[in-house]
């Protein structure tokens, strides 16, 4: 499904003007307690199904002792006078007290117009109830007691075991508030004290020890360290941190102390956004999940009229009235919709916390379900394909020199220099384990390049409109191709004489061919959009082995390109989220890529917290397994259903098969508990 429009303004931007201090510990508290009463919520629901069942399996006890039908099947003999009354006394007790929840749910089902679940489980146990106290107090029939007891017992059961699974899939929620920590180190007119974290305000300074986690998101001043930021960002290796380095709070810290500068609270902070885009993305309806509360509703209705049917079908075929409420009964027990209703929250819940671990943030659910119909991805190069930074791609040498020597010499004279293309050698020399050596005499040649001597040897690293500047002519087509493929290259002089040369360019990430390749894998095709010239497209595409290359586009005409790409494919547009939002807009899935800590890209369907590109194999493939259980549990539950109409209904009486109310209440609970335990089978990979 295609969407024209693109996002014409930004809703707010996380770098943007922080909040007041005040503002964000309450939105901060907000989400805290938001979470904490669903997850107290589901706690007192699961309490009161398990206080219900034990007090109710208690009273069964006696009840099934003094069943007439429960005697004669084990060959005792419990009448006394007023016996009959004592059963129905403690029924009654049952259906009032362990039955309570089902009845308050039909009464709330009815009041929305909806009938499901809780209206079949309420309409069942009460015929039982009332057919067998009108026996008691005169109607010709038999006690269906210990039938509505048992019933009752196994829906207790069956409700108990499903709020354990609803809470164990968005436990993970409620995981991510207790990482962060409750104090902090401030320092204070020089002193250290430990304060609570809600005190604290954009600028304060506090300090983190090794070992410690990391209070909020902030900015290094001083140390060094290495942080574990694998609980938030999915990023397994510790991160190293230095001067200038951000960290997220509740990250743990290494073996380094740190003093950070606080620059986001509250609702600002990125585990605050993380909580809130996972608690929007489990509590957003899925297009699936439409289809089954619909599947759901109707499977009501026909429970209801099959109920009826069947009861009228039995007298009509000469059974006594109480077998034929005892199959009305069984048809409506054991097709509630209750696998039904659980089968796509129970995937969605697990599906969005696993993402959310894996630093896979989903923000519009209906678009990560689109996302297994992907036909071809395309990725903006600059910060996504490549690292966004300069780096050397080839060492030329002119000389006699070898081509690590010349790098070593080159990187050398560049350690001393600040300007963007001497760090982009310096670190490409770091990445290569080049040792460098020491300079002597070191100058500067503003707009021309550096000089000094090293080991002796007096060198200079110059542009090209040095040598042409000082008529030092070269012809090498290795230079000549570095050049035309839009590279930067830098010479490398001794004694005005040319020894070698570096190209540099934006270096392709190698996680790049590696997510390029398992996407081709899949059947998915690989594009790259960018507004780099024809000739550098070219090599990186060439590089990564791209299907197709847009160069030399606009940020303005990106939109119009995807939308291009769309009449031909389903596609899923990757960018930085920035200068790719209007793109993202259009693709059928966005994907901003690398947005670390400011996860709230207003254009992207899908964030990734990485500047990783195998992410986006990874969320494609989650996808297609979240589907596939969605399906798998639709599948289940509705085929259970069509299977167990016609049995409970007694079809296959004439054989001798017969299913007791309290079977087809096992059978349902059975398949409910089926379909949670197939949700929480649901992994990345």
């Amino acid at each position: 499904m295609r969407r024209e429009e693109a996002v014409s303004e930004k809703q707010g931007s996380i770098g943007g003007q922080q909040s007041h201090s005040a503002e964000g510990h309450e939105s901060h508290r907000k989400v805290h307690n938001r979470t904490h009463k669903k997850g107290s919520h589901h706690a007192k629901m699961l309490q009161d199904f398990k206080k219900r069942f034990f007090v109710s399996i208690v009273i069964t006890v006696p009840v099934l002792a003094l069943s007439p039908m429960i005697q004669a099947f084990f060959g005792f003999d419990l009448a006394f006078r007023g016996s009959s009354y004592l059963l129905f006394a403690l029924s009654t007790f049952v259906y009032f007290y362990g039955g309570w929840p089902f009845l308050k749910g039909l009464k709330k089902e009815l009041g929305e117009k909806n009938p499901g679940m809780m209206t079949l489980i309420a309409v069942a146990i009460s015929v039982a109830y009332f057919y067998s106290s009108a026996v008691v107090f005169g109607l010709q029939g038999k006690f269906f007691f210990w039938e509505l007891v048992t019933l009752i017992d196994i829906m207790l059961l069956g409700h108990w075991m499903e709020m354990r699974s609803v809470m164990g899939a968005s436990r993970a929620l409620e995981e991510l508030v207790k990482i962060m920590p409750s104090e902090a180190h401030l320092i204070r007119e020089g002193k250290v004290e430990d304060v609570e974290i809600d005190i604290l305000k954009a600028g304060d300074k506090v300090v983190v020890r090794p070992g410690e986690k990391v209070p909020v998101d902030g900015v290094v001043l001083e140390g060094k360290s290495n942080v574990n930021e694998s609980l938030l960002t999915g990023e397994s290796k510790p991160v190293a941190k230095i001067e200038g380095s951000k960290v997220i709070g509740g990250s743990i810290n290494g073996e380094g102390s740190l003093v950070v500068e606080v620059s986001k609270i509250g609702k600002d902070t990125y585990l605050s956004q993380v909580i809130n885009l996972v608690s929007q993305a489990q509590e957003s309806k899925s297009r699936t999940q439409d289809l089954a509360n619909r599947a759901a509703f109707f499977l009501t209705i026909i429970a209801l009229s099959v109920g009826v049917i069947t009861f009228a079908a039995w007298l009509h075929y000469g059974r006594d009235f109480a077998f034929a409420i005892e199959r009305a009964v069984t048809v409506m027990v054991i097709t509630c919709p209750h696998a039904l209703g659980l089968a796509i929250p129970l995937v969605v819940a697990v599906s969005t916390s696993l993402a959310a671990n894996s630093g896979l943030l989903i923000r519009n659910r209906q678009s990560f379900e689109r996302a297994r119909n992907i036909k071809a991805v395309v990725f903006d190069k600059t910060g996504t394909l490549t690292k966004g930074e300069f780096g050397v791609t080839d060492i030329i040498g002119l000389g006699d020199l070898g081509e690590d020597e010349v790098f070593r010499l080159a990187a050398s004279l560049e350690a001393n220099s600040e300007h963007s293309i001497a760090r982009g050698v310096v670190k490409s020399a770091e990445y290569g384990g080049i040792s460098l050596v020491s300079v002597g005499e070191f100058q500067s040649m503003p707009g021309k390049g550096v000089q000094g001597v090293v080991n002796e040897r007096r060198l200079k690293v110059v542009s090209p409109g040095y040598l042409e500047g000082a008529g030092i002519g070269l012809e090498d087509q290795r230079v000549q191709a570095a050049k035309e493929d839009g590279k930067t290259v830098v010479f490398l002089l001794e004694n005005e004489k040319l020894i070698g040369a570096l190209a540099l360019g934006d270096t392709v990430r190698s996680e790049s061919k590696e997510a390029v390749r398992r996407l081709k894998s899949m059947g998915i095709k690989c594009m790259m959009l960018t507004g780099d010239n024809r000739y550098v497209a070219e090599q990186v595409s060439e590089e990564l082995g791209l299907d197709e290359f847009f160069a030399e586009v606009l940020p303005h005409q990106k939109a119009e390109k995807i939308r291009e790409v769309q009449e031909r494919y389903t596609i899923a547009m990757v960018g930085d989220g920035v200068n790719d939002a209007p793109a993202l807009a259009q693709a059928d899935v966005g994907i901003a890529i690398g947005a670390g800590t400011d996860v709230a890209v207003e254009t992207a369907d899908i964030v990734l917290v990485r500047n990783d590109p195998r992410d986006v194999v990874s969320i494609i493939r989650l996808s297609k397994k979240t589907y596939s259980k969605m399906f798998q549990n639709l599948l289940w539950a509705t085929g259970y259903n069509a299977f167990a109409i016609p049995l409970a209904a007694g079809v296959l009486y004439g054989y001798g098969i017969l299913l007791s109310p309290a079977v087809g209440a096992v059978l349902m609970s059975l398949s409910t508990v089926i379909v949670a335990v197939n949700a929480k089978l649901l992994k990345m990979g």
